[in-house]
């Protein structure tokens, strides 16, 4: 993501652009062919001066002036008076972000596919190793590792649909000119606008997007779910490898979550990296709906917002996802603490799963009543939950036949084979094709 972002990819998409535009225009016959050629080649990131590029772009607001004003000067007689012809500044740039946009969520498919894969082996894994699941942050009913995994899976499917569809959509070249009319192209603009777009291997429009920020603001915020679907996975680890708990750990390595001062300290350093990146990464996308409030065909500061917020929410995002598909593929599952803490309150886990036995004998509310005292009694006299509710109804009512939390699974297992299947099904290498709009 950095690569995608960084200064010199930023000032090469450029003059990739400058060359298109040029070609694209021998193409529909308003520059000579030789002319065009000599642009192309001149459109050199090797040939930029990036101190006075960057000195003249404070100057002037924008770096697409001074960036063609190089170009032109290193060009003989004809070809230096036809660089830029006929577009405008955020034309050149907006067809940048485009491409660095696409990218970007091309990158974000390939590591949401290793975190799928990471997450599919470990639902496969543990399907059926039985753990306590929480709401609340305390125990609820009993589950499996799998299927708290198979949640993750399914999410992680439905965001590489997304991103697989926004690296298509956000594709779109943009040469509209000043004000959004193409005057500047007179009657071959929609030629040369198409011959663009076929050279840089965008989408065309017939529609100007200066202004019209909804689409690329949309894909940074898509991005931006991903972080925090990231965020959340990194939660859940660095909860349920805290030492009271400890039934998830991050992998082993020589110092790795050090303390300075502890020499006992393993922290979960990957997670909390992630929880940052995450935040960071939200708030970054969330200034990107005030650039969507640019006005009249020209942005008037708003347009700014995107040239820090879309570097940051690619980098932050392809970062935590990063380090996400490390911690997956190294993640240190520990059923026995699993089935440790199973116990850890004499077997008031299985409340709701004695509750829905008693049920059809003496109706539901009557049942949680029971087991509600039941409960409390438990906690009192530290007998099971089954002794207490042995005292308060007959013993053949309270459900013989659950002995274990791995008795009340509900569609735990099946969920996990049906989510790796889905999983399977979206998995395969995906073909990036652009189309109209």
């Amino acid at each position: 993501m950095a690569a995608i972002w960084s200064e010199r990819a930023t000032i090469e998409g450029w003059l990739r652009t400058e060359a298109a535009l040029a070609l694209a225009q021998s193409d529909a016959g308003v520059l000579d062919a030789a002319d065009a050629a000599a642009i192309a080649e001149g459109c050199s990131v090797d040939r930029v001066d990036r101190d006075l590029l960057w000195r003249e772009a404070r100057n002037v607001g924008y770096p697409i002036l001074p960036l063609v004003r190089q170009i032109a000067a290193a060009l003989p007689e004809g070809p230096n008076g036809r660089v830029h012809y006929g577009a405008t500044t955020q034309d050149i740039m907006d067809t940048t972000l485009s491409m660095q946009l696409g990218a970007s969520c091309d990158r974000a498919c390939e590591l949401l596919t290793l975190l799928g894969d990471a997450l599919s082996e470990l639902v496969r894994e543990h399907a059926s190793t039985v753990m306590a699941g929480r709401t609340h942050a305390q125990q609820a009913v009993p589950t499996t590792f799998g299927a708290k995994m198979a949640v993750y899976l399914d999410e992680v499917r439905r965001q590489l649909e997304v991103m697989r569809a926004l690296s298509i959509d956000v594709r779109v070249v943009s040469l509209f000119g000043a004000g959004g009319t193409s005057a500047a192209l007179g009657d071959r603009s929609l030629l040369v606008r198409a011959a663009l777009a076929r050279r840089l291997g965008l989408a065309d429009t017939h529609v100007p997007w200066h202004v019209a920020r909804g689409r690329v603001t949309g894909a940074g915020l898509s991005l931006a779910v991903v972080a925090a679907m990231c965020a959340r996975f990194a939660r859940e680890v660095v909860d349920l490898s805290r030492t009271e708990i400890a039934e998830v750990k991050e992998r082993d390595g020589h110092h790795r979550g050090a303390s300075s001062t502890m020499p006992h300290k393993i922290n979960p350093i990957a997670s909390e990296s992630v929880v940052g990146l995450a935040v960071s990464a939200s708030g970054a996308a969330a200034s990107l709906l005030r650039s969507m409030e640019a006005g009249h065909e020209r942005a008037a500061g708003e347009w700014q917002i995107e040239w820090v917020a879309f570097p940051s929410v690619c980098v932050l995002t392809g970062t935590a996802l990063a380090l996400t598909v490390e911690t997956a593929a190294s993640l240190q599952v520990r059923p026995e603490a699993m089935a440790r803490n199973l116990g850890a309150e004499s077997g008031l886990i299985m409340s709701e799963a004695f509750m829905m036995r008693l049920a059809p004998s003496v109706g539901r509310e009557r049942a949680h009543d029971l087991v509600y005292a039941a409960a409390t009694q438990s906690r009192r006299t530290g007998e099971s939950l089954r002794d207490a509710l042995g005292t308060l109804i007959p013993p053949e009512l309270a459900g013989a036949d659950l002995r274990e939390p791995r008795d009340y699974l509900g569609e735990a297992e099946r969920m996990c084979s049906a989510t790796v299947q889905a999983w399977e099904r979206v998995s395969s290498p995906h073909e990036t094709r652009t189309g109209p709009r």
